[in-house]
Order: C-alpha cells, then sequence, then structure tokens
C-alpha cells in the first residue's frame, strides 16, 4: 500500500473523540428508564440533529460493568452501543470493529437502566474510524461515501490511521471520529486536524 497527501492544499479535518455511548430504541429506551420518561436533552453534538441527553446507563459484560454510559438522541432504530478495546476488556467482551448501523452478529451485552435490564443478544461494537462529510466535502476531496482513506495527525505522537471510512450525507458536517483508544495512542487533544491521504 503506498500513501500520499491529495493535491488540495487544503485537506485539514476537524478530528473529534468519541467516548462510549448508547444509541437506543424507542422501545428499549422505555423498558430502561420508564414508560412515560423523555429523552431530555443536555447538549447538542456536532452533527446536526444528534445530542447528549442526561440519560445514563450500566453496561454490564461477563467479567465487569461500565457505569454512567450517557445515551445520545434521536432514538434508533435498533439499539446499538459504542465502546473502546480497552472498554471491551475490562468487561469481557469481543465486539466486532464496525460501522454504526451494522449490528448483525455484533456482540451480545446487558444493559441497566433505573427502572429495568435488558439482555441484549446483538448490539455492541467498537467503532471503525470514520469521516463525516457533505457532498460538498466529497466533491472537494474527490471521494465517494464508503470509500476508505487515510488521515495523517502530527502530534507528539504522530500517526497515520487507516482504513478510515468516508460517510457522505447532506446532513454532515466535516468530521474525523475515533474513539479513545486512538485518540490516546496519537495524543490528540482538543482542536486537532488531521490531514486527508490517499491509499494506492
Amino acid at each position: 500500500m503506498n500513501i500520499c497527501h491529495y493535491d488540495d492544499g487544503n485537506t485539514e479535518i476537524p478530528i473529534a473523540v468519541s467516548a462510549r455511548h448508547c444509541h437506543l430504541s424507542e422501545k428499549d429506551f422505555h423498558r430502561l428508564f420508564g414508560e412515560g420518561c423523555k429523552l431530555e436533552k443536555w447538549k447538542d453534538l456536532s452533527q446536526p440533529g444528534q445530542y447528549a441527553t442526561h440519560q445514563l446507563i450500566t453496561i454490564k459484560g461477563p467479567n465487569g460493568k461500565i457505569e454512567n454510559v450517557r445515551v445520545l438522541g434521536p432514538f434508533r432504530n435498533e439499539t446499538q452501543i459504542e465502546i473502546s478495546q480497552t472498554d471491551s476488556i475490562k468487561l469481557g467482551v469481543s465486539p466486532p470493529i464496525r460501522l454504526s448501523g451494522e449490528l448483525e452478529d455484533s456482540a451480545p451485552i446487558t444493559l441497566i437502566g433505573p427502572t429495568g435490564v435488558l439482555h441484549k443478544r446483538q448490539g455492541l461494537i467498537i467503532a471503525q474510524a470514520h469521516i463525516h462529510m457533505s457532498f460538498e466535502d466529497a466533491h472537494r476531496f474527490q471521494v465517494s461515501d464508503g470509500d476508505v482513506v487515510g488521515v495523517e495527525v502530527v502530534t507528539c505522537r504522530p500517526i497515520h490511521f487507516l482504513n478510515v471510512v468516508v460517510r457522505v450525507s447532506e446532513n454532515f458536517v466535516l468530521e474525523m471520529h475515533i474513539d479513545t483508544d486512538e485518540a490516546n495512542a496519537a495524543s490528540v487533544a482538543s482542536n486537532i486536524k488531521g490531514k486527508l491521504l490517499k491509499l494506492v
């Protein structure tokens, strides 16, 4: 595999670190928080329409549990929990690395809320590094939805992220998402940007 920079001089991409979190279906939310409960927005996230809520759950695996896992809104059609590799070791689970929404044959997990406990047969993943782009951004970078690219991050611990998937939508704002393990490996702090790389 060869790696090279794009010819366009403006290839910087903001990087956001995604901590462990949970997307719930409406049915599962009411099982965990009660029939009369509603999602309570805490703050908006960078992608339009997405927000963190005040609600927290506990996730439990064979070897341990992690408390205070943030619920994000709005509701999803299927419940999805995203953790890091480090989290998986603590829980004693083996989730696959997947893009959001690719839940078939993902790992099982137990969810614990104020009013209920759910044993999910699947839904636990480690999120694959990806870049959200608008159609305008994709045109500028000459990439398409589903393309795999690299991103160079220059910090005190410089690193090349490979196998980064491009996700394109009219509703997206330009931003790369990595998990906490990836951020720690590269010493990523706030306001860090990466540079798009071609994989040829």
